[in-house]
């Protein structure tokens, strides 16, 4: 993530960002190309692009499914046929390892480390930690939106608004300050399907369009 006062490269060079109000990378009165949360997205770009110019924009593949969702497909998908097993254990370390953590085990059987000591070991718990892994290791990849849904939690996620710094704000103590900057409505059971295109419906009269489209 990029963030105020923090460093980030672009323009193949390393930059001390400064995103008040104002500011070299804030909002300011001649530009409307700045960031509504306080908060920009390292990941994914490539650190050697020049967001100036179009042209300058370097494109690379980058992979549409990872090794380490296939680990969590695997977790999740074992968890909820069969609860917590080694297997579950196994597949979450993988990822854990290479980012140079603790291991679940480790992380949730040690009363330093948690207040929830055995989580893992219940099958609910254990849902909830491969959920949350799964947010952090896929984040901003495209999968949070139909992870939400498919797991029937619109209304908790998505019915909440946006918050972010106050990015109209000069002084370090006004900034950091957490406001709404965006909101958000799910409809319930609607938002869950995807409306079927009418152009489909006139074709074929017998489909029956999702509930609420």
């Amino acid at each position: 993530m990029a963030f105020d006062r923090g460093l980030s490269r672009s323009w193949g060079e390393f930059w001390n960002l400064k995103m008040r109000k104002g500011e070299s990378h804030g909002r300011n009165a001649n530009t409307s190309d700045y960031l509504t949360t306080g908060y920009g997205l390292k990941k994914i770009v490539h650190p050697d692009s020049e967001g100036d110019t179009y042209s300058k924009i370097i494109r690379y593949p980058f992979p549409i499914v990872r090794l380490s969702e296939l680990y969590l497909n695997l977790a999740e998908a074992l968890n909820e046929v069969n609860g917590p097993s080694q297997e579950i254990y196994d597949a979450l370390n993988v990822i854990r390892d290479r980012a140079g953590i603790p291991n679940v085990q480790d992380s949730w059987g040690d009363s330093s480390l948690t207040s929830n000591v055995g989580k893992h070991t219940e099958q609910t718990g254990l849902r909830e930690i491969i959920r949350q892994e799964r947010l952090i290791e896929l984040s901003f990849e495209g999968h949070r939106y139909n992870d939400i849904r498919r797991w029937k939690l619109g209304l908790e996620y998505f019915s909440t608004p946006v918050k972010g710094w106050s990015v109209d704000e000069e002084t370090q103590s006004n900034f950091y300050n957490v406001i709404d900057v965006g909101l958000r409505s799910f409809n319930s059971p609607r938002d869950y399907f995807h409306p079927i295109s009418f152009n489909e419906i006139n074709i074929n009269p017998n489909l029956v369009q999702n509930p609420g489209w």
